[in-house]
C-alpha cells in the first residue's frame, strides 16, 4: 500500500512537471511567433513606406497622416509610422514621414547656424566643426584629437564627415541631456515617465512640457540631385559655356524681345551666388522667375548636401538660416503655397538683403526620408520598432539608414497593448 502510494504521488508529480513544461513550452512558442510576426510586419511595413514614396505623384500622396495610421496586417498585426507632432508636443502622436532636409546636416552647417539651434552650445558647434573638418587645428571651443585620448577609453577625433547623428555623443560638449533632452523613447510625445520628476527615468523638471533635445532637428542624410523636378540636368548660369543654354531657356519660355533684354543685364563673365541672387540682378518678374527657377543653378556639382526645404521645414530649422530674424520666419512660414515644390515664391517674402544670403542654402523640394515604423503581433505579446530612411531618388530606391530602436520601448498608448491582450480588435 506504502510502494504504491509512493508510485502514485511520483506519477503524479511527474505529470505536473510534464503540464508545466509542456505549458512554458506553449508559452514560448507563442511569444517567439508573436516575435516573428511583428518582425515579420516591421519589414513589410518598410517596403510600404518605400513603395509609397517611389509611387507617389505628389506631395499630398506621401504626407497624408492616414497612409501610416494603424496599417492592419489581416490575422497577424498591425503597424505604425509615427513622427513628432509638428507644433504642439503634448500626448498625441501624429501619423507620417519627416524628410531629412528638414533638419540641420551637421556635415555642412557652419557655426553660426549651429548655434541658432535652442540647446547648442558654443563648445558643441565648435566640437562638431572640429570632428568632422580634416585637419587637427583646434577651433576656438573645440577639441581634436589631444583632448579624446585624455578621454578614460581614448580615442582619436574622426576628422571625417558624421555617419549619424548619434555620432554626436562621441563628441567634446554633447551628452544624452542635450541630444535627447526628457523625449528619451524619441516619440516627439510628453509621456508620464518625461513629466514626473525623479521619480523615473528620465529625470525631467515636471513642468507639463517637453524638452526634446537637439535629435529632432539634426540629420546627416539631406541630399539631392541638381536636376530639375523632370530629371533633367540644370543650367548653371555661372558657367559661360552655357550662356546659348540659358539665352534658349528664355526664348522658350518668354519671347525674344524679352529674353535678350533679360541676357543685356547680364554680360559676359557675369556670376551669381545663386538663383535668388540672379532673380534681383537679371531684372525678371516674380511670374518669370517662377517658370524658369527650377531650370537652373549656380554650379556644377551634380548633388546638393545640407539644403534645408524651405516649404515644410520647422520655424526652429529656419531661424537657423543666415540673417533671419523671427518675423521673416514668421512671414516665411505664413506665406508657404501649398504644395510647392520650388524657392521662387521666397522672393515675394523677403527682399534682396534677407534673400539672397539664403538662397544657396535652401530647396523646395525633398528628396530622402525617414520613418519610424511600430509594429505590434495580433495578440499584443511581440512589438518590434525601428527607423529606416529611405532615398527614393536613387536608382533603385534605396534604404541608406535602418537602425532598431525597440529597446526604446513601446512609443504609443499604453491601451493599445492592452486592448490586443484582450483579444479585442483595434478600431
Amino acid at each position: 500500500m506504502i510502494i504504491t502510494i509512493w508510485v502514485t504521488v511520483v506519477l503524479a508529480s511527474l505529470a505536473l512537471i510534464f503540464a508545466r513544461t509542456q505549458r512554458v513550452t506553449a508559452y514560448f512558442a507563442a511569444n517567439a511567433k508573436a516575435e516573428m510576426q511583428a518582425s515579420m510586419i516591421l519589414d513589410g511595413g518598410v517596403q510600404y513606406v518605400e513603395a509609397t514614396i517611389v509611387n507617389a505623384e505628389s506631395i499630398e500622396d506621401i504626407e497624408d497622416q492616414l497612409l501610416y495610421d494603424t496599417m492592419e496586417i489581416e490575422d497577424a498585426g498591425y503597424f505604425w509610422v509615427i513622427r513628432p507632432p509638428e507644433y504642439d508636443i503634448d500626448r498625441e502622436p501624429e501619423y507620417g514621414l519627416v524628410p531629412e532636409n528638414c533638419k540641420i546636416n551637421i556635415n555642412t552647417a557652419d557655426a553660426n547656424m549651429l548655434m541658432g539651434l535652442s540647446g547648442m552650445t558654443n563648445e558643441l558647434a565648435a566640437s562638431i566643426i572640429d570632428w568632422r573638418d580634416e585637419d587637427d587645428e583646434i577651433t576656438e571651443g573645440g577639441a581634436e584629437s589631444d583632448y579624446y585620448q585624455l578621454e578614460d577609453h581614448p580615442y582619436d577625433c574622426k576628422n571625417a564627415p558624421f555617419e549619424t547623428v548619434e555620432e554626436l555623443l562621441l563628441v567634446k560638449g554633447c551628452t544624452e541631456e542635450i541630444l535627447y533632452g526628457e523625449d528619451t523613447n524619441l516619440n516627439g510625445m510628453l509621456d508620464d515617465n518625461e513629466d514626473d520628476g525623479d521619480l523615473s527615468d528620465p529625470i525631467d523638471d515636471r513642468n507639463g512640457s517637453l524638452d526634446i533635445g537637439l535629435f529632432r532637428y539634426l540629420t546627416v542624410d539631406s541630399n539631392e540631385k541638381n536636376m530639375d523636378v523632370d530629371g533633367n540636368a540644370r543650367i548653371n548660369i555661372n558657367n559661360s559655356e552655357a550662356r546659348s543654354d540659358l539665352t534658349t531657356l528664355l526664348e522658350e519660355k518668354f519671347k525674344e524681345d524679352r529674353a535678350l533684354e533679360i541676357m543685356v543685364r547680364m554680360p559676359e563673365g557675369t556670376t551669381f551666388e545663386n538663383i535668388l541672387d540672379f532673380y534681383f540682378r537679371s531684372g525678371l518678374e516674380p511670374d518669370e522667375f517662377e517658370e524658369i527657377a527650377d531650370s537652373i543653378t549656380t554650379t556644377d556639382d551634380t548633388e546638393l548636401d545640407g539644403l534645408i526645404n524651405v516649404n515644410l521645414a520647422s520655424k526652429e530649422v529656419l531661424l537657423c538660416l543666415p540673417g533671419l530674424e523671427e518675423g521673416d520666419v514668421d512671414a516665411l512660414v505664413n506665406s508657404r503655397p501649398e504644395n510647392e515644390e520650388g524657392i521662387a515664391w521666397v522672393v515675394d517674402v523677403l527682399d534682396q538683403e534677407k534673400a539672397v544670403p539664403i538662397g544657396a542654402l535652401i530647396t523646395g523640394r525633398s528628396s530622402r526620408y525617414s520613418a519610424d515604423i511600430v509594429s505590434v503581433s495580433q495578440n499584443g505579446r511581440a512589438f518590434q520598432r525601428a527607423r529606416v530612411i529611405i532615398d527614393p531618388e536613387a536608382s533603385p530606391s534605396k534604404i541608406v539608414y535602418w537602425k532598431s530602436i525597440s529597446h526604446l520601448g513601446w512609443p504609443l498608448d499604453r491601451e493599445i497593448l492592452e486592448t490586443l491582450r484582450s483579444g479585442e480588435p483595434l478600431e
